[in-house]
């Protein structure tokens, strides 16, 4: 069974079919071929992988990010931040860090936090004289802090697929996000130093007073989901909820800047992405429940306790496997396949399956802008228009500073289940 579901899956990546069509193939030919279970099998573990309480997040911060991108939310964030920091040199490099850190604290999703936060600062960028490549390239990591800071639809995929607490793992992300989004500052300050980039960045940009005013309300979006999850007023379903219902009250009757005629259109934006989305959740359940038949788990434990020597050189092992992963697999898919694989090696050596789940999650968010398939890079290169190849060149130095805070991550657990067990 597992050599079958290994063959048919790199099969059909091979043949570049799409990641939740492949998964779903390679179950159903394994179960057909290598299995004496009835195809009956494959609708209900699919069903049943989406019949959870904590998916239903995915589409509303999902509808929420597009509604934040449409309704003029985004734009004010940019706008408070570059009023904010905007006058050092590298300000409008820092204010894209550090605007994608609060966009992300709302729509849980990189890919739309580089379109809403790229499309307004990357032009700005370029028009300040930073290289195209390298404005491009600042966006595209500064843009994965919406699978780390929470709420992020990552963390919810893992706390379904190991069956862990969504609001612990939401807690645990705080302070590992944070982390990544100041060593990426201090990386941007340093980088216009060094090539003396941005000394004309607190050009154009508005008094702070009246930036704040502007942006108060958008400010007070991630104050309301975060501080409403952390004080157990909600749970993270009804979060994202509350989220969708304040980004429409905020962009149509505070902003007007969306009308009910433009409704229609960004719901049948939010449904399409939150089918792709829920396509590969239902898929990566049937695989998983083949995986998990199969003994697959047991055997990996088995191998990683003989083969690694303590914790320290597993989640090594861990970290290695999944950056060489997250470059060419989706981040959705890799964690519904690996971390019913992986969690439970994990806790067989000690290690906490809230600290692990962050541990991955930061390691595929680094995939996302690594060559040669990182999702974000090719967002930033269509916001950017130019070839996503151009951005390789300017990519070193955030991935090694998320290299090195995924480390510190790694290693000092005490970030994040520290603070997730002293909320809690």
């Amino acid at each position: 069974m597992n050599l079958g579901l290994a063959a048919f899956l790199i099969l059909f990546f091979a043949l570049s079919v799409p990641v939740a069509v492949s998964i779903g193939l390679a179950s159903i030919f394994s179960i057909h071929f290598f299995s004496n279970m009835p195809l009956l099998v494959v609708p209900q573990k699919m069903f049943t992988g989406l019949d959870s309480f904590p998916l239903m997040a995915v589409p509303f911060f999902i509808l929420a990010g597009v509604i934040m991108t449409h309704g003029g939310i985004s734009a004010r964030l940019v706008d408070f931040v570059k009023a904010l920091v905007g006058g050092v040199q590298g300000g409008l490099a820092s204010s894209c860090v550090l605007t994608c850190m609060i966009f992300a604290a709302i729509s849980g999703s990189s890919v739309a936090t580089t379109f809403a936060v790229g499309s307004i600062l990357i032009p700005a960028m370029v028009r300040h004289n930073y290289p195209v490549p390298m404005a491009a390239s600042i966006q595209a990591s500064s843009a994965e802090l919406g699978v780390i800071i929470p709420p992020s639809v990552p963390l919810i995929l893992y706390a379904v697929s190991t069956e862990t607490s969504v609001t612990r793992l939401f807690l645990a992300g705080l302070l590992p996000g944070l982390l990544v989004a100041a060593g990426l500052v201090i990386m941007v300050q340093v980088w216009c130093r060094l090539k003396v980039y941005g000394r004309e960045d607190g050009d154009s940009r508005a008094p702070l007073g009246q930036a704040t005013r502007r942006a108060f309300g958008a400010l007070m979006m991630p104050v309301i989901i975060i501080g409403g999850i952390y004080g157990g007023v909600f749970t993270p379903t009804e979060a994202a909820a509350v989220s969708v219902i304040y980004a429409l009250v905020l962009s149509m009757f505070v902003y007007r800047e969306i009308g009910l005629a433009e409704l229609p259109a960004l719901f049948r934006d939010a449904a399409r992405s939150s089918g792709a989305v829920m396509f590969i959740i239902a898929a990566a359940s049937l695989f998983s429940f083949l995986i998990s038949r199969s003994g697959l788990p047991a055997a990996v434990g088995d191998w990683a306790q003989g083969t690694f020597s303590s914790d320290i050189t597993f989640l090594l092992g861990i970290n290695l496997l999944l950056f060489v992963v997250g470059m060419f697999i989706e981040t959705s898919a890799a964690i519904l396949v690996l971390a019913p694989i992986l969690t439970p090696v994990a806790l067989s050596f000690g290690i906490d399956p809230v600290h692990f789940g962050i541990v991955i999650v930061v390691n595929l968010a680094l995939g996302m802008f690594t060559p040669p398939l990182g999702v974000n890079l090719f967002a930033a290169a269509q916001v950017a228009k130019i070839p996503v190849q151009r951005m390789f060149g300017s990519l070193l130095w955030p991935i090694l500073v998320v290299i090195a805070a995924l480390m510190v991550i790694t290693y000092v657990p005490l970030l994040s289940i520290g603070f997730a067990n002293w909320a809690i």
